[in-house]
C-alpha cells in the first residue's frame, strides 16, 4: 500500500495501471505503474488546492485536461526566440534536408521473424545466391527466380525511394550504403534481402525560414518536459509519500 499525503493507493490500482507500463520485468512495470499513480495523485491534490476543478477517480490518469490546466496555471514556460532557433538550425543543418532518394533493386528472401531455425536457413543460401552474383550471374534474372517479392517482376527493382517507405530497419542500412552491391544481406522482419543500389541522389539543405517554426515547436516541447519535471520534484518534495521511494531507483515497491 502507497499514500501520498492521505490518500491512499493500493495495490489493485498498481496492478491494473502496469498494463500501461510495459518493461523487462513484473517488478519493474509495478515501479513505473506505482511511480505514475504517485504523480497522477500529487496532480489531482494541488488543483483541488487551486480551485481546479477535477474529475472524479482521475487518480489513475495522467492525461486530464485539468492536468494541462494546472501545468499552464503554476508553470512558467519560456518561449524559444527566432536567435534561439536559428542558433539550433546552424548547429544542426543535417537534419533540416529534404530526404535523399535512393534508386535500388532487390531480391527477398522471406521466412518468418519467430522462426529461428528457418532464418538460420535463409541466411545461408542468401549469402550463397550473394556469393553468386559477385561471380558475375545477373542480378535481375536471380530476383526473377529467387525473390519472394512481386518486384520480381521488374527484376527486383523497388524503383526510387526516400526515407520513411521501407520498414526502418531495411532504411537504416540501405541508407548508409554506398552505389553497387551492397557486401552482405540486409536482415528486417520479412527475411533477408540482397540489395544492388543502383544511385543516391543526396538531400538538399532547407532554408531556415521554412523550418523556423518547426524547431520553434521542438524547442518549446523539450523546455516544457524540463519544467515539468521539475514542478513534479517540487511536488514530490512537498508531498509525504509512504510505501515508495523516489530516491532510490532499486528501492522496493511496498516498504
Amino acid at each position: 500500500m502507497i499514500t501520498v499525503n492521505t490518500t491512499v493507493i493500493d495495490e489493485s490500482k498498481i496492478l491494473a495501471e502496469m498494463q500501461y507500463h510495459p518493461a523487462d520485468s513484473q517488478r519493474d512495470a509495478m515501479l513505473q505503474a506505482a511511480k505514475a499513480l504517485i504523480i497522477g495523485e500529487l496532480f489531482r491534490q494541488r488543483a483541488q488546492e487551486l480551485g481546479i476543478p477535477v474529475p472524479e477517480d482521475t487518480a489513475e490518469s495522467s492525461d486530464e485536461d485539468f492536468i494541462e490546466t494546472l501545468i499552464n496555471q503554476e508553470v512558467a514556460i519560456p518561449q524559444a526566440t527566432e536567435e534561439d532557433c536559428r542558433v539550433y538550425f546552424e548547429a544542426n543543418t543535417e537534419r533540416f534536408q529534404t530526404s535523399p532518394l535512393i534508386e535500388l533493386k532487390h531480391i527477398l528472401l522471406a521466412v518468418g521473424k519467430e522462426d529461428e531455425a528457418g532464418r538460420a536457413e535463409t541466411k545461408s543460401r542468401a549469402d550463397a545466391l550473394l556469393e553468386i552474383i559477385k561471380s558475375g550471374a545477373d542480378f535481375a534474372t536471380v530476383a526473377k527466380r529467387e525473390s519472394a517479392c512481386p518486384s520480381k517482376e521488374t527484376g527486383g527493382s523497388l524503383g526510387q525511394i526516400s526515407k520513411g517507405q521501407t520498414v526502418a530497419e531495411f532504411e537504416r542500412q540501405v541508407f548508409a550504403a554506398e552505389p553497387g552491391l551492397m557486401p552482405r544481406p540486409v536482415e528486417t522482419r520479412y527475411g533477408f534481402h540482397l540489395v544492388f543500389i543502383e544511385r543516391k541522389t543526396p538531400g538538399n539543405p532547407l532554408p531556415f525560414q521554412s523550418v523556423k517554426q518547426e524547431i520553434a515547436e521542438y524547442l518549446a516541447e523539450k523546455v516544457k518536459r524540463k519544467a515539468v519535471a521539475q514542478y513534479i520534484e517540487v511536488l514530490i518534495s512537498n508531498a509525504k509519500i509512504e510505501g515508495y521511494d523516489f530516491g532510490v531507483s532499486d528501492s522496493p515497491l511496498i516498504q
